[in-house]
């Protein structure tokens, strides 16, 4: 379910069912001359969107304004917009601790920009993952007290930890594109990879007419993407998802 749309009823079976309550993480950057700007958190929202007809979820509204950065063209006439990672971990913080105030604990932000290298990690994704254990400290330091991890009714922390149960894991974040996808489906900024995405998840995003215009190596791949291919992709993905967003 849309949280937007969510009445409050809805809101206290999601959180006593567990539901998980995913937001569609991204920024807005120059995709080539022939995509959308939006098609790093177009990628997680069309994803998410065909979960939802599958199982319960709460899919919060988008973030689109990650750190885009410029690295691959300047902003003037093509789009990107930048905000660092020092500006968007306060607001994942606030943002997370007031899910969790409101009584979610399967929290996961799925980010699709930048993540070909997830383990080490780049500013979006940092940021928020930061931002996700700020505030699962604080919310616990509020309601437990100062000394709460050190108590005895923590003595079976690690026993609890070792079968899988972490607090820590009441917030996530994760990539669209898992590493298990490496070498399966096309990783690649505005080539055939992601364009392929976009035609079998949004294609009002793509426009052939425009593969000619692109100058960029990155794109060279676009003018052989198919909707096919695609959703080659979007199968993975959707196992991705099954398998991280469970109650």
């Amino acid at each position: 379910m849309r949280y937007e749309l969510m009445l409050p009823h809805q809101i206290r079976k999601a959180i006593a069912q567990n539901w998980p309550v995913a937001l569609p993480l991204g920024v807005l950057e120059y995709h080539g001359e022939h995509m959308a700007v939006g098609m790093d958190t177009l990628a997680v929202i069309k994803t998410l969107e065909l979960f939802e007809q599958e199982r319960d979820i709460v899919i919060l509204p988008p973030f689109y304004y990650g750190a885009a950065s410029y690295a691959v063209a300047p902003p003037e006439g093509t789009g990107s917009v930048q905000v660092g990672g020092n500006q968007l971990a306060p607001f994942g913080e606030e943002l997370f601790y007031s899910l969790l105030r409101i009584g979610f604990r399967n929290i996961h932000a799925i980010v699709h920009h930048q993540t070909e290298n997830f383990a080490a990690g780049m500013p979006t994704d940092l940021a928020f993952k930061t931002a996700g254990r700020q505030a699962i400290f604080r919310f616990l330091e509020k309601q437990r007290g100062e000394g709460w991890w050190g108590s005895e009714t923590m003595a079976d922390y690690y026993a609890g930890h070792a079968e899988g149960e972490n607090f820590f894991n009441w917030v996530q974040v994760h990539p669209l594109m898992p590493a298990a996808m490496n070498g399966k489906y096309p990783f690649d900024h505005a080539g055939i990879g992601e364009t392929s995405l976009m035609l079998a998840l949004c294609p009002d995003a793509v426009d052939a007419a425009r593969f000619a215009d692109n100058t960029g190596w990155y794109t060279a791949g676009a003018k052989d993407a198919s909707a096919e291919l695609g959703q080659t992709g979007v199968a993975m993905i959707m196992d991705h998802l099954r398998s991280i967003l469970k109650t």
